[in-house]
């Protein structure tokens, strides 16, 4: 049966399907989840294609960009799975400080390709991660505190619908789904071919500071993060993992960068971290180094993400007292798992130069975030590892404020990823642009908000219609 199709269709059982099904995921854990049909689209023309083909067969649709997802979202039972990997162009324009992007690239290529203009996009902190379920789950990169989440620089989108036609959206034309496109992550019910962004001038200088210390100094090096955290204008990434510094046991180390015009005045932003109170007992700093985003990309967080080995991920985000938080981490400590298992914290909101949150499906964000990832070899470790993280998250729910769709454990732990006004206007929309439920949604979904802490204290919360 013709198809239409330029890209490659692979059907269950073909040649091909089980390793490109495998390949969909970039890491070991791939989820026993089967779409009926893999359509590797070349161009717009095949994703209308391939949207108009499951609605003939009778499928529902799934949207993968870069396979950068720790669950799968996009791995579904009787699905037609439309791979957007092969859609990579990108155009820049140096005068006006725009551009566009296909879903396809990778946020690091697209952060090289701006560069040589001497521009700016808030990619993603990993190199592997492709800008398509990047932006469409907010965009959680580089000097987001400066930004804010990436897809406020997003400013419209070319989508094929539900129906296999083709619109343009942005804040004037087809608004509610440009609104929905912001922050829907994989409940988005269209296939965005393309983005149009806002660039920003490059910053001269990108410095960043280390600093290293053994897990008997996790309380006043937390606490501290908690205290400065929203004040200052340096981005934190703050680590836990176990280490060969520390003969295998935890560490903690604490990295901070400044995004600045000169090495002076990043050099005066750093110099905070001198006060931290563990600052005798650090076992080795890294102080004041000029570097780029790409280096510390590649050399500071992707060696924790090995694609050979089974991750499950959740997340956080919090304005509590790291004092509250200290006993479930505390008992964290005393089960933590091999490498590259880890726990990340990144200071985010309510610093006074962020920039003012516009209407957006995106709603849910605070002054930090935690993100758990365990990894693990032994697929028979599966179960101990997902209940070390989801319990261990779930003990911190009391605190929390709702979790980033980038890292989430919705099929464990379904838990607020935007407001309940928002998820009820998204399910309005959906109803409106896909009627007949073509295309799948998250994995979960979370209950009304219960939670002891409520974004509305917040100073970053995200506005709500």
């Amino acid at each position: 049966m013709s198809t239409r199709i330029e890209g490659r269709v692979l059907r269950r059982g073909d040649y091909r399907y089980e390793s490109r099904r495998r390949e969909a995921c970039w890491h070991a854990g791939v989820p026993d989840r089967y779409p009926e049909v893999i359509v590797l689209a070349n161009n717009e023309d095949d994703v209308v294609a391939a949207v108009r083909l499951a609605r003939e067969e009778g499928l529902q649709i799934a949207v993968r960009s870069g396979g950068h997802s720790w669950s799968g979202s996009h791995l579904r039972d009787g699905t037609v799975l439309i791979d957007l990997s092969n859609l990579r162009h990108v155009t820049v324009d140096r005068e006006a400080m725009t551009g566009t992007a296909q879903p396809g690239i990778k946020g690091s290529e697209l952060n090289a390709m701006v560069a040589e203009q001497n521009l700016f996009f808030p990619t993603g902190h990993c190199t592997g991660v492709s800008i398509g379920g990047y932006l469409l789950q907010g965009g959680f990169g580089w000097a987001g505190r400066d930004y804010g989440p990436a897809c406020m620089s997003v400013t419209g989108i070319d989508v094929v619908t539900a129906s296999g036609e083709r619109v343009h959206a942005d804040e004037t034309q087809n608004a509610d789904l440009f609104w929905a496109a912001r922050g829907a992550g994989p409940g988005f019910f269209a296939v965005v071919t393309r983005f149009y962004v806002k660039l920003y001038p490059r910053m001269r200088v990108t410095m960043n500071s280390g600093y290293f210390w053994p897990a008997s100094a996790a309380q006043d090096v937390y606490r501290f993060v908690h205290e400065i955290g929203r004040q200052t204008p340096t981005e934190i990434n703050l680590l836990c993992c176990r280490d060969p510094m520390t003969d295998g046991a935890p560490l903690i180390s604490l990295n901070a960068t400044a995004f600045t015009d000169t090495e002076e005045e990043a050099r005066e932003q750093l110099s905070i971290y001198e006060s931290c109170p563990a600052r005798p007992h650090v076992i080795t700093t890294r102080l004041n180094e000029v570097t780029d985003t790409e280096t510390l990309s590649r050399y500071g967080t992707d060696p924790h993400y090995d694609e050979t080995k089974h991750y499950l991920a959740d997340s956080m985000w919090t304005h509590a007292s790291f004092d509250d938080l200290w006993p479930n981490f505390e008992a964290m400590l005393k089960t933590w798992p091999p490498a590259p298992s880890h726990l990340v914290v990144f200071n985010w909101g309510g610093y006074e130069g962020q920039p003012e949150r516009p209407s957006m499906a995106y709603s849910v964000e605070d002054e930090l975030y935690y993100g758990l990832y365990a990894a693990w070899t032994d697929p028979a470790d599966s179960r101990t590892y997902t209940n070390w993280v989801t319990n261990h998250m779930r003990a911190w729910e009391p605190y929390a404020s709702g979790i980033q769709l980038a890292d989430e454990n919705l099929i464990n732990r379904p838990y607020r990823f935007v407001t309940d006004e928002n998820l009820q206007r998204l399910d309005v929309l959906r109803a409106g642009w896909d009627p007949d439920g073509l295309f799948v949604s998250w994995l979960g979904r979370p209950e009304p908000r219960t939670a002891a802490v409520d974004t509305k204290d917040s100073p970053v919360a995200g506005p709500s219609e």
